[in-house]
């Protein structure tokens, strides 16, 4: 039960969801993509904007994509689920190590499952919930670096209100309880969530994006995340859940060394 056992198997579980999530984007998200992608290549059209425009003191290579879209739908999807998947891993491997026989009477397993699914709410779920996925070509650019901000902010109060949940609800534990710590809990985080999503600017709107599509998109985005978050859970859940048998299976097997 060493922190570098921890992060390996964090790191394997990792690239599992990286690979989940990457299949899951190409069945239920690339589809939406692609019409968001040819609805805005249609209106360029019809408002009479050129697909490529050219400069005369640029190289003959400055019409060319930097990266092809089918690159970017395939090993660009990949290589980005995957990265994300192994850092994810790796960090909340880490997180569950030090959670590890702080958390009442929590065994190594299900510590490790609060620790990620904690970790899905704060970072994933309620973000989501805030600023939802807008599909390709919404939204003014000028505004892009403005909107991630946003989102990025609330992760951090997100993430910041969990950590703040849980040390409280563990000072209360030895005192109130699991149920009221758990409860107290909860409701710290939701007050401070809800506090920074009423004072937090709402998403950008969606325009005059079908209905249908923006749902797919959204579900596809949604869908995508809980792929990668879900064998997040339950792989690091498992994993932990075995070092801790082999822990327990090695200290019985001192023991009884040592007895003889």
């Amino acid at each position: 039960m060493t922190p570098r056992a921890f992060l390996v198997s964090g790191l394997l579980v990792g690239l599992l969801a990286g690979c989940a999530a990457f299949l899951v984007a190409t069945w239920a998200g690339e589809p939406a993509v692609e019409a968001a992608i040819a609805r805005e290549g249609g209106h360029d059209h019809a408002a009479g904007t050129p697909e490529h425009t050219h400069d005369p003191t640029a190289g003959d290579g400055a019409e060319e994509e930097v990266v092809s879209r089918s690159t970017q739908r395939t090993w660009g999807l990949l290589t980005g689920s995957v990265a994300v998947g192994v850092a994810l891993g790796g960090l909340l491997a880490l997180g569950a190590a030090a959670a590890v026989g702080r958390l009442g009477p929590l065994r190594p397993g299900p510590t490790a499952a609060l620790v990620a699914g904690a970790g899905f709410v704060s970072v994933a779920l309620v973000p989501f919930l805030k600023y939802p996925a807008l599909p390709p070509g919404v939204g003014s650019a000028e505004t892009i670096g403005s909107r991630t901000a946003l989102y990025f902010t609330f992760v951090a109060v997100s993430v910041a209100a969990a950590v703040l949940a849980v040390l409280v609800a563990r000072r209360l534990l030895p005192t109130q309880g699991g149920y009221a710590a758990v409860l107290v809990g909860t409701a710290l985080y939701l007050l401070v969530v809800v506090g920074a999503a009423v004072l937090l600017p709402g998403p950008a709107s969606a325009g005059d994006v079908p209905a249908d599509l923006l749902w797919s998109f959204r579900r596809g985005s949604l869908l995508t995340l809980l792929a990668l978050w879900g064998v997040l859970v339950l792989g690091l859940a498992g994993a932990v859940d075995r070092l801790g048998r082999q822990e327990s299976a090695l200290r019985a097997r001192r023991e009884l060394a040592a007895s003889l």
